[in-house]
């Protein structure tokens, strides 16, 4: 029976691993973004406090991507921490085995998770968006021109999208049949109204045939108002002809709608893919490296286990970053670039748990 109060080791351990896990996570995110900014300080054409806002998105662009390497990278320093002042020792003579100590760890890093999977869900994921945008000196450049794609049975032409007022200035909508243009839909602006696109002023021109298939003539009418391009939000058009960033949200939505319309989902799925599931690795391998890790100082070559740990994580999540552009750019279905390594990750990891021998009972 343990002599130490269940809750105080818990305690213990999840509050060392936290300070290990912030210290890193924001040691790593502050250095890529100052090492980021003297690689583009000379482009960066605006006054000081734009220069500081640069810093501040491209710091949470680092949060989003190095999390996952900090959650592994803490819990190596927290083991390691652990062993070498013998408290590992001293928590298995009072009794607690490897399962009951990895809690508190596993605890922590799916918080960690949650937290960044929610901040994927709001403007956080555009961070880089609006960094590289001051990068540019275009302050007010959010404009989108000359957009054409497929909605629905219509192909529909967009001259100016300003997805930070939600407005399209001319817009063109037209249904083609076979060689014949059936009717066209033209309006000099379109607002969205939070679920579709209300164009305004517009012009109807409806083209009749002959039993030939020639053109005979057309009518026209006016009209007040026009719905069109439901789900469509500015910024999933922003991304989708861009290639602007998505949250998670925006990117499921992005998902249901390129399905409706029968076209190729792989980007988005990718991306959608690489905020949830990709970063599951972090936790797979904290589980793995915790109970791989020696518990005990004299079966501990300091120097090699941290190289070894190190490595394999970075080659990890190398393969992975791999796989996820291989993913996006088509070349693999994202199911198998991003969905099959993490579930055969875990199924090792799930592995290496059930049949650890060594745990104290």
């Amino acid at each position: 029976m343990s002599l130490i109060s269940p809750s105080l080791h818990f305690r213990y351990i999840s509050k060392l691993y936290i300070k290990n896990l912030l210290a890193i996570l924001f040691g790593l995110s502050f250095a890529f973004a100052v090492i980021d900014y003297f690689q583009h300080v000379q482009k960066l054409n605006v006054s000081s406090n734009y220069q500081i806002l640069y810093i501040f998105y491209m710091w949470q662009e680092a949060l989003g991507l190095l999390y996952p390497l900090a959650i592994v990278f803490a819990v190596i320093m927290t083991k390691l921490s652990l062993v070498k002042n013998n408290t590992m020792g001293a928590l298995h003579a009072f009794g607690y085995n490897k399962k009951r100590l990895f809690i508190p760890l596993l605890a922590v890093a799916s918080v960690t998770y949650a937290i960044f999977t929610f901040l994927h869900t709001t403007e956080f994921s555009y961070a880089k968006d609006k960094a590289e945008i001051l990068l540019e000196n275009e302050l007010h450049a959010y404009d989108v021109n000359d957009l054409f794609f497929k909605y629905n049975d219509t192909f529909v032409y967009i001259k100016n999208l300003d997805p930070v007022e939600k407005k399209i200035e001319d817009i063109t909508i037209f249904k083609v049949e076979g060689y014949q243009v059936r009717y066209t839909i033209h309006a000099p602006i379109a607002i969205f109204d939070g679920n579709e696109w209300d164009a305004r002023n517009a012009i109807l021109k409806t083209h009749v045939y002959n039993e030939e298939g020639e053109l005979e003539n057309y009518t026209i009418e006016h009209k007040e108002s026009i719905k069109t391009l439901q789900g469509y939000k500015p910024k999933i058009i922003e991304s989708l002809y861009e290639g602007k960033a998505l949250n998670i949200i925006d990117a499921f939505n992005t998902w249901k709608l390129l399905n409706k319309q029968n076209l190729n989902s792989d980007k988005i799925r990718a991306a959608l893919y690489n905020k949830i599931v990709v970063p599951l690795f972090a936790i797979a391998l904290l589980l793995i490296l915790f109970f791989k890790l020696p518990f005990h100082a004299r079966m501990m070559n300091i120097g090699s286990v941290i190289a070894l740990s190190l490595g394999a994580t970075f080659v990890i999540w190398g393969i992975l970053f791999g796989l996820n552009q291989m993913g996006s750019n088509g070349v693999l279905r994202p199911e198998f670039t991003a969905i099959l390594p993490i579930v055969l990750l875990w199924l090792y990891a799930i592995y290496v748990y059930s049949t650890d021998e060594k745990s104290i009972a």
